[in-house]
C-alpha cells in the first residue's frame, strides 16, 4: 500500500541528507524541490486541470534544474534536478543538448507509475513529456540563450538549430508511440520552442497536448492600457491596417502561385487547441488576452470577416515577407484553452517565473477559444 505521507517525510530526510552532503557549491532555494515543489501534490488526479498543469510546470522546472546541475558540476548525489520529476513518476529518458554551447534545453521524461499504483486510473496521463526551458540568465548559457531570443523576436526561431533538434525529437516520439501519448511544455523561450513545434506537427495533421506557460507575444503591449476605449479603439486600427496589408499581399501572391486558395495553414490549425498559461502583469505574455478577446469583440460588432483576416497576420510578419524573407510569427494561433493567473504579483520577476504555476492557492480564469 502507498502511503503519501510516509513518502514525503522519506523525501525530506533523503533531501536534508543529501544537502548535507552536496553544498560545498551553494544552491538556490527556488532550485531544492524539497524547499520550493508542490509537495501537498501527495496523491494525484490526472483528471484535474490543477494537477496536469502543476506537473507540466514542474517537469520544465527540471530542465531547468538539470542545466544548472552542469553548469555546477553537480552530479549523482549532488544533483538537484531529479526530485522535479521523480516525485510524480516520471524517469529522465533523454536530454536534449544545444549543438552551439552543449546546453541542456530540453528533456525527454516517460512516465512510469509504481506497480503499487497499477489499480489507479491512467486516464489523462500522458506518457511522454517533451519540456524545453527558457532563458537561463548565468553566463554559461545565457549567451546562446540571448541568440535565441533574437531569433524569435525576429520571427526566426524555426530557422535555429536548436528548434531542428526539438522538432527531430518531436516527430521520432511520436512516430515510436503516437500523438495521444506526447505532450509538449515549455516556459517563455521554451514555452515558444514547444509551440512552434506543436504548430508545426499540427499541420500535418498531428494534435499534441500542449502545456505553454508564459509563452511570447511579440507586439506593442497593448494589454498594459488602463483605458479599455483606448485599448478597444488601438486593436481595431491594428486589425483594419494588418488586414488591407495582408489582402494586398495575398493578392500579389496569388498572381504568381499556382497553389489552391483554399489551402489555408491556418485553418488547419484550428483543430489544435494548446493549453496557454499567462499572467496578465507579466508583458511578454499579457497580449494573449487581448489578441483573443479581440477576436471575439470584432465578432460582435460585425467585423469578423476584417479580424479573421488580421489574426492570420502580424505586421512584422508582412513586412518581412513582402521584403522577400521568410517569417513565422510564432503567436498566431488559431485556438487555444487560455488560463490567466489573476492573483496578484510582487513584480515581473514573479510574473513571468514558470514557479507560480504549481501553487495550490491561485486565481485562476480560463477561457476556451476556437478559429472559425
Amino acid at each position: 500500500m502507498f502511503h503519501p505521507r510516509k513518502y514525503v517525510n522519506c523525501f525530506y530526510r533523503y533531501q536534508e541528507e543529501r544537502k548535507k552532503r552536496t553544498y560545498g557549491v551553494m544552491a538556490s532555494e527556488r532550485e531544492d524541490f524539497s524547499l520550493s515543489g508542490p509537495l501537498h501534490l501527495t496523491t494525484l488526479d490526472w483528471t484535474n486541470d490543477n494537477h496536469r498543469r502543476s506537473v507540466a510546470a514542474c517537469l520544465v522546472q527540471g530542465v531547468y534544474i538539470l542545466e544548472r546541475d552542469r553548469q555546477l558540476q553537480r552530479y549523482e548525489s549532488q544533483a538537484l534536478a531529479p526530485p522535479w520529476w521523480e516525485f510524480f513518476h516520471f524517469q529522465l529518458l533523454r536530454q536534449l543538448k544545444d549543438d552551439a554551447d552543449f546546453s541542456i534545453f530540453g528533456a525527454i521524461y516517460e512516465f512510469k507509475p509504481p506497480a503499487s499504483n497499477c489499480n489507479l486510473s491512467t486516464a489523462g496521463t500522458p506518457r511522454y513529456v517533451i519540456a524545453f526551458r527558457g532563458t537561463l540568465t548565468k553566463q554559461d548559457s545565457f549567451t546562446r540563450d540571448l541568440e535565441l531570443d533574437l531569433h524569435l523576436i525576429r520571427n526566426g526561431l524555426h530557422q535555429t538549430s536548436r528548434f531542428e533538434i526539438a522538432m527531430q525529437a518531436v516527430r521520432n516520439m511520436v512516430a515510436s508511440v503516437g500523438n495521444s501519448n506526447v505532450w509538449l511544455a515549455g516556459h517563455s523561450l521554451g514555452s515558444a520552442m514547444a509551440m512552434l513545434a506543436g504548430k508545426t506537427m499540427a499541420k500535418a495533421g498531428v494534435l499534441l497536448e500542449a502545456f505553454l506557460f508564459n509563452p511570447p507575444f511579440l507586439s506593442a503591449p497593448i494589454e498594459r492600457i488602463k483605458d479599455k476605449k483606448v485599448k478597444h479603439g488601438l486593436r481595431i486600427a491594428g486589425s483594419v491596417i494588418t488586414a488591407g496589408l495582408a489582402l494586398a499581399v495575398n493578392v500579389k501572391k496569388s498572381q504568381h502561385n499556382t497553389r489552391s486558395a483554399t489551402e489555408d495553414p491556418f485553418v488547419a490549425l484550428a483543430a489544435w487547441v494548446p493549453r496557454l498559461f499567462v499572467n496578465p502583469a507579466d508583458h511578454i505574455c499579457s497580449e494573449y488576452v487581448g489578441y483573443f478577446e479581440h477576436r471575439k469583440k470584432m465578432e460582435e460588432i460585425g467585423a469578423g470577416g476584417i479580424e479573421r483576416l488580421a489574426t492570420k497576420h502580424s505586421l512584422g510578419g508582412l513586412f518581412m515577407n513582402a521584403m522577400g524573407k521568410e517569417s513565422e510569427p510564432l503567436h498566431l494561433i488559431a485556438s487555444a484553452n487560455l488560463t490567466v493567473n489573476a492573483t496578484p504579483s510582487r513584480d515581473f520577476k514573479q510574473a513571468h517565473g514558470i514557479h507560480q504555476w504549481w501553487k495550490s492557492d491561485l486565481h485562476l480564469q480560463s477561457k476556451f477559444y476556437t478559429y472559425k
